[in-house]
């Protein structure tokens, strides 16, 4: 009789469960999705914050040997040459090799540093330039909107027209960005002068940034949509 009641006691409690027993491992299966998660997040994170994409210093080499301090510096060279609608396009464009060829057809033809320049044009396939400048895709970030209102090219990419090889000279962070956001009038150049890389306050007089009308957000959504 005893034996009999504690079966059927069992068999109640049974039909009594609502939810396989399979679903108590769930907690657990809960607690490691959360902690991969975190570490993908994290990961992430150590990863767009990484000297690669946002620390100063960052210098890639290059496929090709470009000189900045030659071609901008020495030779005078304007940005709007080589990196063509900065002042229209969200994007600064990575020069393509007809550019290159645009004077290298006939200057330094024979260079082995500018073979691959040279092979690019014979086969069409691009030069496979390294990105110094990169944010994070969750980040927006319009070029010719700051172009436009007269932030020149120096101060988000320092003195290029002393830089052998192109380096990440400023912290392209959220932080640096908002700097500028809430007080951009010291940032401000006359428009005419956005590519001049020696301007100064003193060489433009006249010029009063205080009556430039900028409005830079300073909400999330402005940067992040």
């Amino acid at each position: 009789m005893h034996i009999g009641a504690g079966r059927a006691e069992r068999r109640e409690s049974q039909d009594m469960q609502l939810f396989p027993r399979s679903l108590n491992k769930l907690p657990l299966l809960a607690a490691v999705g959360s902690v991969g998660a975190l570490v993908t997040v994290v990961g992430a994170f150590w990863y767009y914050a990484s000297p690669s994409n946002l620390q100063v210093g960052y210098e890639p080499t290059q496929p090709v040997p470009y000189s900045h301090r030659l071609h901008a510096g020495q030779m005078g060279m304007d940005c709007r040459y080589c990196h063509a609608q900065i002042e229209r396009a969200a994007h600064a464009q990575i020069p393509p090799t007809e550019t290159c060829m645009g004077c290298h057809s006939l200057v330094k033809t024979d260079s082995a540093r500018l073979a691959p320049i040279r092979a690019s044009w014979e086969s069409g396939e691009p030069v496979e330039w390294v990105k110094v400048h990169k944010l994070p895709e969750h980040a927006y970030f319009n070029h010719s909107a700051h172009l436009a209102v007269g932030v020149g090219c120096v101060t988000c990419h320092g003195r290029i027209d002393q830089m052998d090889t192109v380096r990440l000279d400023k912290p392209i962070a959220m932080q640096w960005c908002l700097e500028c956001h809430r007080n951009p009038t010291p940032n401000l150049r006359p428009k005419d002068q956005i590519t001049n890389m020696t301007w100064k306050p003193e060489d433009s007089p006249n010029f009063d940034p205080t009556t430039v009308k900028v409005n830079p957000p300073q909400h999330c959504s402005g940067c992040h949509r």
